[in-house]
């Protein structure tokens, strides 16, 4: 079939969806309000509406007075009831999916509720909604006449209960709608290997013979496919694999440490990159223009946003506010109330606004120190339990530390680097690394699954700083006493390469 006329019938089913679009542009607000009051109308008779009694809210005012701001460890007991099959505890649907994701303070993984709401009118309509803004942006777009080639994290579903947990990109597979399964590749069986190794080189086996036409998937991940593909077929780009490949569709992490790589790879000036912001949580917003990397916060999926100022976050001036009240420039923690049933929930994401007319962000990290560069979601926490397990196994002790990425360059796979300052160090640094390798698998399911076998991260690399170090560090800069902290994690190698300098001119 010509272009012309599959993208003329694309087009006529996506052009009711503009409408709709149209109108959060011009009404944000209108919109958002008009969305919350249903979530509470159809959440009344749930526990939590009757606890806070949600058929007597009128304003948002009411809503911000009455409702707490909540994090997931305040939500676990009823999640966890809510995983062992009791209903109509926060969303008056039954709740069978739960996504599973790594992040908690005091667990290995926290336990997301996906409903049926949130499936068909958030992350499903999101896809739609993605492929309806490229094809507006790029008429001639080929995209419809090869298959998506989409690469999660998928893993196994697991049944308790009655209740299924797993990886969301395996609760989307299992749940994709015909058009979407149609469209892509690898097939479901493929996608839903639990192997990564075994699952990577079938990935490549079979999606090598189908016309692909644009890639989705998390960068780290996708990087590794994409040099796998490579080395299997002895070409020197894709475009000799997949000749129509147009557009790349990605999140999860930050694209900038990667896109020289992926440029290597897709030699052609024309070929499209889109990013996505989208969580367990839900889908949030979407790249609606070629060429800028703005995101169209997107206001109708069954969220309603919330924001709390940077400026203010974890102080006893810390104040939520609706999206009315947001400015340019400024640096926001999202809190979301959603149709997965997650009222005043923090996401622990942070975001810029870069316009209100339409409402645009850029997301600018998390709420706390961390590494996700490869989509481990390394946090402080993590890091200091299996620094402790380690020390304790090698009776040593640590005044200071501080981490960061080895980005991947190339085929050579990435990793994290560390530098430690020791009060009494362990007789041997080779052994305590590898100790702190095996805690930290075991305290973040994330970055075990990245370090399985090597797939995406290598071993960490840890260097021992001389004494004073980190104190020598913060005086140069005139931060000693106060407030001033020691950055734990981060997702730039910025502090570490200033403390490598510092510990190799003395």
């Amino acid at each position: 079939m010509p272009i012309p006329i599959v993208n003329s019938i694309a087009s006529w089913f996506l052009k009711k969806r503009f409408h709709q679009i149209d109108l959060f542009l011009k009404y944000p607000i209108e919109v958002q309000e008009e969305l919350l009051f249903n979530l509470l109308q159809k959440a009344k008779y749930t526990e939590i509406g009757r606890e806070y009694n949600f058929s007597t809210i009128k304003t948002y005012r009411e809503f911000s007075e009455r409702v707490p701001v909540t994090t997931y460890e305040e939500n676990e007991a009823r999640i966890e009831r809510a995983r062992r099959g009791e209903s109509n505890i926060f969303w008056p649907t039954p709740i069978k999916w739960f996504a599973k994701s790594s992040g908690t303070t005091n667990a290995k993984s926290k336990f997301i509720p996906v409903t049926n709401d949130s499936l068909e009118n958030c992350h499903y309509a999101a896809s739609k909604d993605l492929l309806c803004m490229y094809l507006n942006n790029n008429p001639n777009a080929q995209l419809f006449l090869g298959k998506s080639l989409r690469l999660g994290g998928s893993k196994q579903l697991y049944e308790e209960n009655g209740t299924v947990f797993g990886d969301l990109s395996a609760i989307l597979i299992d749940n994709m709608p015909f058009w979407a399964e149609f469209s892509s590749t690898p097939s479901n069986e493929v996608s839903l290997m639990g192997d990564w190794e075994t699952k990577m080189q079938a990935i490549v086996n079979e999606t090598i013979k189908e016309n692909v036409t644009s890639l989705a998937g998390v960068p780290s991940w996708m990087l590794v496919l994409l040099n796998q593909v490579i080395e299997t077929t002895g070409r020197n780009n894709l475009f000799e694999v997949w000749p129509n490949l147009e557009v790349y569709f990605h999140g999860g992490v930050n694209f900038d440490p990667y896109i020289d790589q992926y440029n290597k790879l897709l030699p052609k000036s024309n070929f499209r990159y889109y990013e996505i912001y989208n969580a367990s949580e839900g889908f949030f917003a979407i790249q609606d223009r070629n060429e800028n990397k703005e995101l169209l916060l997107m206001l109708d999926y069954g969220i309603f946003y919330e924001f709390i100022p940077m400026d203010k976050y974890g102080t006893p001036d810390e104040k939520v506010i609706p999206l009315s009240e947001v400015e340019e420039g400024k640096n926001y923690a999202i809190v979301i109330t959603t149709n997965a049933g997650l009222w005043r929930y923090k996401i622990g994401d942070t975001v810029r606004f870069t316009s209100t007319d339409p409402y645009r962000i850029k997301v600018t990290g998390r709420t706390k120190h961390h590494i996700n560069v490869f989509g481990e979601e390394l946090i402080i926490e993590n890091a200091e339990t299996a620094l402790r397990k380690a020390s304790q196994l090698t009776n040593a002790e640590i005044v200071d530390y501080t981490a960061a990425p080895i980005f991947m360059n190339g085929k050579e796979k990435g990793a994290h680097e560390w530098i430690i300052e020791f009060k009494s160090p362990p007789d041997d640094l080779q052994s305590f690394t590898k100790l702190l390798d095996t805690a930290l698998q075991e305290v973040n399911s994330d970055y075990e699954a990245k370090r399985f076998n090597n797939t995406t991260l290598n071993a960490p690399k840890i260097h021992h700083a001389r004494e004073r170090l980190f104190y020598d560090w913060l005086k140069e800069k005139n931060k000693l006493g106060g407030q001033h902290k020691v950055p734990r994690l981060s997702n730039t190698r910025d502090y570490l390469e200033e403390l490598l300098t510092l510990n190799r001119s003395f």
